[in-house]
């Protein structure tokens, strides 16, 4: 795959080559929506829709000197919250589609091994709900995108001693949050 800063070049020459980032960035920024925020895929899919609009529509003023991957999860964030305004509040459920992205999170915790996957998804699905919006995602953004904190630090427009700090208290949040919620209730 071509590094972003030529598929940007290309974009910005040849409007049919955005369809290249589009095509790199689809399955990511769906599954950070839906993690992100609580609204069904197709609503997640139409602000996908909306977030490469506005990528498309602003490529132009991207600063190459940046991460591309981290400009683009940034209008999908705005776009999260644009929505979020939009509707009223409900109660917060955090898509956690495999097993593997439990295991990231609750990896740092002291939660039995032997615990069913499945299980275990659940449990870090309903804690990760507990915890304030600001820690949820830092931890999504840490341990399910992957993303270090250079790029957290550009996505959620923070500075990087920020950021660490979010994601030492996002850790804690999670673990006094899991311990309320005791996995033994739970199962």
């Amino acid at each position: 795959m071509q590094p972003d800063i030529v598929l940007v070049e290309r974009a910005i020459a040849d409007p049919d080559e955005y369809a290249k980032i589009v095509e790199k960035y689809e399955a990511p920024l769906l599954r950070y929506l839906l993690r992100i925020s609580n609204i069904s895929r197709e609503e997640a899919e139409d602000l996908l829709q909306n977030v490469f609009l506005k990528a498309y529509q602003n490529l132009r003023d991207f600063d190459p000197d940046l991460k591309f991957s981290s400009w683009i999860y940034r209008i999908a964030h705005n776009e999260v919250i644009s929505a979020w305004r939009k509707r009223s509040a409900r109660a917060a459920e955090i898509n956690l589609e495999s097993a593997e992205a439990a295991q990231l999170i609750a990896s740092t915790l002291d939660i039995p091994a032997a615990t069913d996957e499945k299980l275990l998804a659940g449990f870090v699905r309903s804690v990760l709900a507990e915890i304030p919006q600001k820690y949820r995602e830092v931890l999504i953004l840490k341990f399910l995108e992957d993303k270090d904190y250079s790029e957290i630090s550009d996505i959620l427009r923070k500075p990087m001693g920020t950021v660490a700090t979010l994601v030492h208290r996002a850790k804690s949040a999670f673990e006094t949050a899991a311990q309320e919620a005791d996995l033994h209730k739970f199962i």
